[in-house]
Order: structure tokens, then C-alpha cells, then sequence
């Protein structure tokens, strides 16, 4: 089972909370996992972004966000460097001052959440096409609850 004293790199997934992630989202557990996977993607790169830029104030919203969801899907090493990041930036923002210290977090960050969402894109049942849509006629409407 993860721990937070995992080493840094370790994109291991717990089992249990992604066995309860499962069971609580069901059939909803793909999209979800989907969404993980852009919103992820959007908070490293606003990370990135903001310790490109040295704003600690910027850092503290996608590393809270990327911390969220990575826990919630058993990423524990994720979720605790995401953490790292956010406290530090919040401690920082008080401070007055940028965290120097976070720059090897911000660097391993993309590669750990690149290798978490391989992890967990097994997970992940394949996608089921949606039905398609009716069409309207020219110059009709479409059917009603479509």
C-alpha cells in the first residue's frame, strides 16, 4: 500500500483508493479518469508556468487541484508533491518570497504525472461510443431531450 514516504518518483497507485474511486464512480469511472487526465495536464503546466515566472501566488491553485485529484485516485506520490508544491507556495505567499525549494518538484512533476496516468490509463475501461444524435431537417427542429 503508498505511503507519503514513498520516494518521489514511485508512480505507484494504491489499490484501495482506486478500488473505492471504482466502486463510488462506476460505469463514470472512465470520463472521470478523462477529466483527471486534461485537468492534470492544465495544473503541471500552470505550475510550470508559475515557477517559470517565480509567482508563488500562481503556484498555489493547480497544485491544490493537482493534489485533489491525484489523492483521489490513489496517486499518493502525485498527490504528496502537489502538496509539497502548495504548501510551500502558500508559506512563500506569506513570506514574501518565492520557494527555491519546490524547483526539483516542479521539475519531476510532468514525468510523475505522465507516468501515473499510464498507470492508471489501464485502469480505465475502453470508451463506449455514444449513440448518435438525430438530425433535424433543414428547417426543422431537433427532436425534443436530444
Amino acid at each position: 500500500m503508498a505511503t507519503l514516504a514513498q520516494p518521489l518518483d514511485d508512480a505507484s497507485i494504491d489499490p484501495a483508493k482506486l478500488a473505492a474511486m471504482r466502486h463510488e464512480l462506476g460505469a463514470s469511472f472512465g470520463r472521470m479518469l478523462g477529466y483527471f487526465r486534461e485537468d492534470g495536464e492544465k495544473s503541471v503546466r500552470q505550475i510550470e508556468e508559475a515557477a517559470r515566472l517565480r509567482s508563488a501566488v500562481a503556484l498555489v491553485r493547480p497544485a491544490h487541484t493537482l493534489k485533489g485529484e491525484a489523492l483521489q485516485f490513489g496517486a499518493v506520490a502525485l498527490g504528496a508533491m502537489a502538496e509539497r508544491i502548495e504548501m510551500a507556495a502558500r508559506q512563500a505567499v506569506e513570506d514574501h518570497l518565492y520557494p527555491d525549494e519546490i524547483v526539483a518538484d516542479v521539475v519531476r512533476l510532468r514525468p510523475l504525472f505522465g507516468q501515473v496516468m499510464v498507470r492508471l490509463g489501464g485502469e480505465a475501461p475502453p470508451p463506449v461510443a455514444a449513440p448518435p444524435r438525430p438530425r433535424a431537417a433543414f428547417g426543422r427542429k431537433a427532436p425534443a431531450g436530444r
